[in-house]
């Protein structure tokens, strides 16, 4: 069940600190990097399946969403040592991972959900699974991309043996197509460097905030949400595919137009419509040219209408739909359905957390009062969107 507890815990993402011992020139933080692992493993995933390549895409954003919550419980203990715990004392790894689960399963309330998570950590992976690599490549390349930024500012010494034991595990992918053209910087690196900028971009940027937030932190939070809140309307198979990397994707023209707050976009009666218009153009003229074939006219799709549920027809052409339909005429994975109205609900989830948390740690303003308030006022008592309640999940907040 999807309840205030589960949405906070994951939420402590925003502060845990990456490379807290090297120098580092912006705050790295571990929602961020999940985020872009997410966007990678959906480059490298595109590029198997067009090489004929089964891609389990539930068993990658069900990995991403545990490896998450394992990161969130086992914050304090570096990833080396707890590499030297699993490589040198399995049995006391494998009863360090029974305790993570232990600490979810209130948490989460979903018998079926946590019965997966325990899997996830407690059974040996299938290390030649294409899906495991794929999720597993988008890890270490990720991590890469950390160092790589981190590299300027550090001594060679304090970052020359962590670039070794990355490019150690690194050569084990060197297969997957994906990392062979990110690795040589060519189109799906570029695009990866335009969604790169979102890690760099602070939400709520007019006033002081704790924690601060990235808009590609915030748009892989809104992701496991929707996943999340799917979950409560049975939503699987395509549908749960297209939900989440929707919502991943669903500021992708922040990286070029950068993050215009909800109050200057509604200065005018026309301006939202302009604004969306102009962000549309965007994406058609500057990112979709950096985007392969493999993956570009899915990404229009996400990012059109991105707030509306949607399916697409025989034709290709995306029409907006109501819930009832995508539940009944439109469910099956053909029509490509998108809860795009279940999307809006977790963007305005994350919005209104990020306020509520820097209010109850003594850091406000004007700015998040209002925005807590505005969010509030746009679910009215009784009204549920796509079957789930928002006002009596905002108002348990107090």
């Amino acid at each position: 069940m999807f309840d205030k507890t589960i949405a906070l815990k994951i939420f402590e993402a925003f502060s845990i600190e990456r490379w807290n011992d090297l120098v580092r020139p912006f705050e790295m933080m571990e929602m961020d990097k999940s985020a872009e692992k997410a966007v990678c493993a959906y480059i490298i995933g595109k590029f198997e399946e067009r090489r004929g390549e089964s891609v389990d895409w539930s068993y990658i954003i069900h990995g991403m969403f545990f490896d998450l919550l394992r990161k969130i419980a086992l914050c304090d203990i570096k990833a080396p040592v707890q590499r030297m715990i699993r490589d040198g004392y399995p049995a006391e790894y494998a009863r360090l991972n029974e305790w993570v689960v232990e600490q979810y399963r209130p948490i989460l309330r979903d018998d079926s959900l946590v019965a997966a998570f325990s899997s996830w950590l407690l059974e040996p992976a299938d290390a030649k699974s294409v899906s495991w690599r794929v999720l597993r490549a988008a890890h270490k390349y990720s991590a890469m991309r950390e160092i790589e930024i981190l590299r300027p500012v550090n001594e060679a010494f304090r970052i020359v043996p962590i670039e070794k034991g990355l490019n150690r595990d690194i050569e084990g992918f060197l297969d997957l197509r994906g990392m062979q053209l990110l690795l040589g910087k060519q189109r799906p690196y570029e695009f990866l460097m335009e969604v790169e900028r979102l890690r760099f971009q602070t939400r709520w940027n007019q006033t002081p905030r704790v924690p601060k937030t990235s808009v590609l932190g915030h748009s892989f939070y809104t992701a496991i949400l929707t996943f999340l809140l799917g979950r409560e309307n049975g939503v699987g198979g395509r549908r749960e595919y297209n939900n989440f990397f929707a919502a991943l994707f669903h500021d992708l023209p922040e990286a070029v137009t950068r993050d215009i707050i909800s109050p200057v976009k509604r200065a005018t009666d026309q301006l939202p419509a302009i604004v969306k218009e102009i962000e549309d153009k965007i994406v058609e003229h500057e990112l979709l040219p950096l985007m392969d074939e493999a993956y570009r006219d899915e990404i229009r799709y996400f990012t059109e209408h991105e707030f509306e549920n949607r399916v697409r027809d025989a034709g290709k052409r995306t029409r907006v739909v109501s819930f009832e339909e995508m539940r009944g005429a439109c469910a099956g994975d053909e029509y490509e359905p998108i809860d795009g109205r279940l999307i809006r609900v977790a963007d305005h989830i994350s919005a209104f957390i990020e306020a509520d948390r820097s209010i109850s740690y003594g850091i406000t303003s004007v700015h998040l009062q209002d925005g807590k308030k505005n969010i509030l006022a746009s679910y009215p008592e009784g009204a549920t969107v796509n079957g789930f309640d928002m006002n009596a999940f905002l108002r348990s907040f107090g």
